[in-house]
């Protein structure tokens, strides 16, 4: 079975990570944690992480999705040109993307949003300031899939991760993430 892999870079946000982990782990779904590099990567929380690999050292033929968490300050990573074409390069091979939070602007530099329906955590005003969105495409929804692009706003973590789940054909307990 090909894998999810999942970015971790600094001040990723942790809880939009959490239901999506937990599904592809009830899915048997194997995963992998890719980095900038091989540095101790701390989330917004704090917590501590070590990817598994970094960016130049992922088979692309082992994975068949990308999660991408949000990120408490996405300015810090968005210059970052090997991650941009790593996002790039998955998105040709037509793997499921997902992405929540801040982080759809890295697919929208990476030009994966392209003629997308989407949706992002930011405000239009800063949208616009960026200048790398098209807000024709723009959705206010919590969570938007336009084919192999899953995005959502942080608030939908739970959404989002069940979304993951089901465009990835998972075998999990949806109602486990309910109230």
């Amino acid at each position: 079975m090909k894998k999810t892999a999942v970015l971790l870079y600094p001040q990723f946000s942790e809880y939009e990570l959490s239901v999506a982990l937990s599904i592809l782990m009830q899915g048997n779904k194997p995963l992998v944690t890719v980095g900038l590099n091989r540095e101790k990567i701390k989330g917004e929380s704090g917590l501590s992480c070590i990817a598994d690999k970094q960016l130049n050292e992922v088979n692309l033929d082992e994975i068949d999705s990308l999660i991408l968490p949000g990120c408490m300050d996405i300015a810090l990573i968005i210059n970052e040109q090997e991650l941009i074409d790593f996002i790039s390069t998955v998105s040709a091979k037509g793997a499921i993307i997902a992405s929540i939070s801040s982080s759809p602007s890295l697919l929208a530099i990476a030009g994966v949003l392209k003629n997308k329906k989407y949706t992002v955590g930011l405000s239009p005003e800063g949208m616009q300031k960026l200048g790398f969105f098209d807000l024709s495409h723009f959705s206010e929804d919590l969570v938007v899939q336009d084919g192999n692009i899953i995005t959502a706003r942080g608030r939908g973590f739970v959404q989002f991760g069940i979304a993951v789940g089901k465009a990835l054909h998972l075998s999990f307990d949806e109602n486990w993430y309910r109230e």
